[in-house]
C-alpha cells in the first residue's frame, strides 16, 4: 500500500488487514498515518516518485522482494510512476492500476473531456486555454465561469467568479501553456456528486456514489453520504468501455448534479474517500474480481473524519457549529470500530511534512501535502518510447 499518508489509504490498510491479508504500508516519510496502523504488519519509507523516480522504483522492488508481495495498491498519483515503470518491478507482482496510457488519458482533464464525450457521458461545454490570451477570451465568453488546470487535484487552484470560491485566485496568477493548459467551462449549478469504483478486467466489482455535505475550505470533503448509484454506475462502465474494456484498478469521478442531470467534471484514477463507505469483506473480494455482481453501497450510509469536522467548525463557528454537533453525535467516524487510534495520532506529522514540501512558499496546504507524489503530465524517467508516444497522443486528444 503506497502513499499511506491519506485517510482513505489508512482505511484500505485496515480493511485488508482485518480480513487476513498481510499489508505492508509505505510512504516517502516514516510518520505517515497508515504506517502506524496496527493492521499493517510492516511499514517502509521510499524515495519520492516525483523527485527520484529511479530510487522509488528500486525501493518498491526491494519491499516486494523482501516481503513476498503479491499486489501493489497505489493510493495517489504514484500510480503513474509505477505504471510507467511496471516492467522494472519484480516478476510476479501485480500492480492494481491501469496501463500508463489509460491513466494519463483519464488524469489530463482536457483529454478526459474528449474521452467522456466519446463515451456518451454528459459533460459541460469546455474551452482549453493554452496561453493568457485564450484564457482571457474563454472566461469572457461565459458570464459565470469555472476554470482549473488540466493537471490539478483536490479542489486546489480553482478560478471562478461564482460561488464561495469566487476570487480565490486571480486570473493573472493562472499561467496556461500548451503543456500545462487550463480548462474553462460555464459554471454549472448544483451539488457535487462523487463516485468510487474498483475494476477488474473491465468489469466494475464494487461501486459507491456519495456527496460531501461538509467540506474543508469548500473543496475537500470531510463527511461522506452515500446516494443512489444508478447513473454513475452506468457512466463509469461507459468510460471503462471507451478505454478499451480491459482496465483494472480504481477510478473516482466527480460530477455536478444539475436538477437531476449529472455532468462529468473530472477523474481521479485512484482511490478517494468513497472507499471508506465500503465494507471490508466486500472491498477485499472486489479486488480479486471473484464477484458475480458489483458490490454497490446503499444510499444513506454515512461516514466522517471527525477531527476534520471539528477543526472546520472553528474556521466559521457560527456557520458550522450546529451541523458539526449533529455530525459528531450522529455520523459514524471513519475510525469507528477499528480500535486503531494510534494511527490518527500521527496526523500532525503529515501537516509538518506538507510544510516542509512547501519550502517556505505561500502555498495552499492541501496542495503542498502531495507535492512529492503528484504527476503533472511530464515525461517520467525510464518510461518506454511507446509510453512517451502515448503521452504525446494524449496531448493530441485534447479539445
Amino acid at each position: 500500500m503506497t502513499s499511506s499518508r491519506n485517510t482513505f489509504a489508512l482505511d484500505i490498510i485496515r480493511k485488508l488487514g482485518s480480513v487476513g491479508h498481510t499489508v505492508v504500508a509505505s510512504d516517502t516519510y516514516r510518520d505517515a498515518i497508515g504506517n502506524h496502523s496496527k493492521y499493517a504488519s510492516e511499514h517502509a519509507v521510499t524515495a519520492s516518485p516525483r523527485f527520484d523516480t529511479d530510487q522509488f522504483i528500486s525501493d518498491i522492488s526491494d519491499i516486494v522482494t523482501r516481503h513476498d508481495i503479491d499486489l501493489i495498491i497505489p493510493t495517489f498519483e504514484e500510480a503513474f510512476y509505477l505504471a510507467a515503470r511496471v516492467e522494472d518491478l519484480p516478476a510476479g507482482v501485480r500492480l492494481y492500476a491501469g496501463r500508463f496510457e489509460a491513466l494519463a488519458r483519464l488524469h489530463d482533464k482536457a483529454s478526459f473531456k474528449r474521452l467522456v464525450t466519446d463515451a456518451g457521458v454528459p459533460v459541460p461545454e469546455t474551452i482549453v486555454a493554452t496561453d493568457d490570451a485564450s484564457l482571457a477570451a474563454a472566461i469572457e465568453k461565459y458570464p459565470r465561469y469555472f476554470a482549473r488546470a488540466a493537471f490539478s487535484r483536490g479542489g486546489i487552484g480553482l478560478l471562478t467568479n461564482t460561488g464561495p470560491l469566487a476570487g480565490n485566485i486571480a486570473v493573472e496568477d493562472c499561467k496556461p501553456t500548451p503543456d500545462q493548459p487550463w480548462l474553462v467551462q460555464p459554471f454549472v449549478d448544483g451539488p457535487m456528486v462523487c463516485s468510487y469504483s474498483t475494476i477488474v478486467d473491465g468489469r466494475i466489482t464494487s461501486h459507491c456514489t456519495y456527496r460531501a455535505p461538509e467540506q474543508w475550505a469548500h473543496s475537500t470533503g470531510i463527511t461522506f453520504l452515500a446516494v443512489d448509484s444508478t447513473d454513475t454506475l452506468a457512466y463509469t462502465q461507459r468510460i471503462i468501455d471507451a478505454l478499451g474494456g480491459d482496465f483494472t484498478g480504481q477510478l473516482s469521478f466527480d460530477f455536478v448534479d444539475n436538477d437531476g442531470q449529472l455532468y462529468a467534471i473530472e477523474c481521479n484514477p485512484r482511490p478517494t474517500n468513497g472507499v471508506i463507505l465500503l465494507e471490508a469483506e466486500e472491498f477485499a473480494l472486489a479486488l480479486t474480481g471473484e464477484t458475480a455482481d458489483p458490490a454497490v453501497v446503499e444510499p444513506g450510509v454515512e461516514r466522517q473524519v471527525s477531527a476534520a469536522v471539528l477543526a472546520d467548525a472553528f474556521t466559521e463557528p457560527l456557520k458550522h457549529l450546529p451541523t458539526t454537533l449533529h455530525d459528531l453525535i450522529k455520523v459514524k467516524d471513519v475510525g469507528s470500530g477499528w480500535h486503531d487510534s494510534m494511527a490518527m495520532m500521527w496526523s500532525p506529522a503529515t501537516l509538518i511534512h506538507g510544510a516542509k514540501l512547501s519550502h517556505g512558499q505561500r502555498k495552499e496546504l492541501l496542495g503542498a501535502l502531495g507535492d512529492d507524489i503528484v504527476w503533472n503530465g511530464e515525461p517520467i524517467d525510464g518510461m518506454t518510447d511507446a509510453q512517451a508516444a502515448a503521452l504525446e497522443a494524449v496531448h493530441e486528444q485534447r479539445v
